[in-house]
């Protein structure tokens, strides 16, 4: 089938709730895709932040394919070999008490959001929960709701309620702050709306303001987790201690997993039929995330941030960047030229990237060499200087 047959049949078939570029991938390696017409491209998209240790990586496929050769698919109702190793895994790297398995970052944030509300009811009666403007936590209805921007509230009406959207700073939490507040939830490092991070400060004063009053501090980590910073997590960069952790994305590797993170307070928050999924834990996926996570050691950390700081640097130096944002390989840009018509000029040239509102966003793989890290380079320097 040719580029054009699919672009033909998904506009046929496919639900158009997606911008695309016109370009078929078909196969790849590491930080390289090819298309259909066998066209090679760098790729520091990672599908979003998920491809975190690149496309074939070896030991995932080895993970993945051993595992399909076992069992493929079991119910929650009997125990599975990888979702215990993962679970014992997160909770070792983290200091978690308890893990939860979904499919997907909204999964992972939707149990969050449960458990804060089954804690704040259970011991005093509260179920508001505080999320920050410019904040993306996923597209169902409650995570919707629980999303800081009105750009995705159209068209979905009612809402759930019992959210409140605060500025990202201390005023901004004590303005939305009542008696009913249960957990204050957040990015340290607000990814879909241009990579956004957090000032330590506040959330080292957030930190101290939930646990004076036993408000849940939940972290989303969907997109900026699982070594993508530099560090495990991103609230690690902050020295703070969140009660709940969320994650997706890089976690599975390629493929689709949650997992909400419960610390000391919420540990116990759930009991039998209080939350539950199919598919969540599935061995399979299970089996490829314990290969991503056994790899995330502190020298592969090290890396990534070394990583992170050439590429800053040099993407800082380069005519038409106006402002360079981000922490490790979660890099935004800000651009004279309009983000979609640089993503769109790169993708031309062979250099794939995201777009994060008004800004252009690197999300590579923590495997890049620094010969496709200079190859990016050379690519926007080429476009942004035309």
């Amino acid at each position: 089938m040719t580029n054009n047959q699919i672009f033909e049949e998904d506009k046929r078939y496919v639900s158009p709730t997606y911008a695309r570029f016109d370009v078929a991938f078909e196969r790849g390696e590491g930080a390289r895709l090819y298309d259909l017409d066998g066209r090679e491209y760098i790729d520091c998209s990672t599908g979003i932040g998920v491809n975190i240790f690149g496309i074939c990586d070896e030991v995932w496929k080895k993970a993945v394919t051993d595992q399909i050769n076992k069992i493929q698919h079991t119910s929650n109702l009997y125990y599975s070999l990888p979702q215990t190793q993962l679970a014992k895994l997160l909770c070792e790297k983290t200091g978690a008490k308890k893990v939860f398995f979904g499919n997907s970052g909204a999964e992972a944030n939707e149990c969050a959001i449960k458990a804060a509300r089954k804690y704040g009811n259970t011991k005093y009666g509260r179920y508001e929960i505080i999320t920050l403007k410019n904040s993306f936590h996923g597209r169902t209805i409650a995570t919707l709701s629980a999303t800081g921007q009105d750009a995705f509230h159209k068209y979905f009406d009612p809402f759930l309620g019992g959210f409140r959207y605060a500025d990202a700073n201390m005023e901004g939490i004590l303005r939305c702050y009542t008696d009913k507040t249960c957990a204050v939830m957040i990015e340290c490092i607000q990814g879909e709306s241009g990579v956004h991070v957090l000032d330590t400060s506040f959330l080292k004063e957030l930190e101290i303001f939930c646990k004076q009053r036993d408000i849940l501090l939940i972290c989303d980590e969907v997109q900026c987790g699982n070594g993508r910073t530099g560090k495990m997590y991103a609230y690690e960069h902050a020295g703070i201690h969140p009660d709940i952790v969320t994650t997706a994305k890089g976690l599975g590797g390629g493929l689709p997993i949650g997992a909400c993170l419960l610390f000391d307070k919420c540990e116990n928050v759930f009991t039998y039929g209080d939350h539950g999924s199919t598919f969540g834990g599935n061995p399979v996926a299970c089996a490829g995330a314990v290969s991503i996570v056994e790899r995330l050691t502190d020298e592969l950390l090290l890396e990534v941030q070394g990583k992170g700081a050439y590429f800053m640097s040099h993407l800082g130096r380069i005519n038409g960047v106006k402002g360079v944002y981000g922490k490790g390989l979660m890099i935004g840009l800000d651009t004279e030229k309009p983000a979609r018509e640089v993503v769109k000029a790169c993708l031309e040239r062979g250099l794939i990237l995201l777009t994060a509102h008004d800004r252009v966003r690197l999300l590579p793989p923590l495997t890049i060499t620094k010969a496709e890290m200079e190859q990016a380079i050379t690519i926007l320097s080429e476009v942004l200087g035309k």
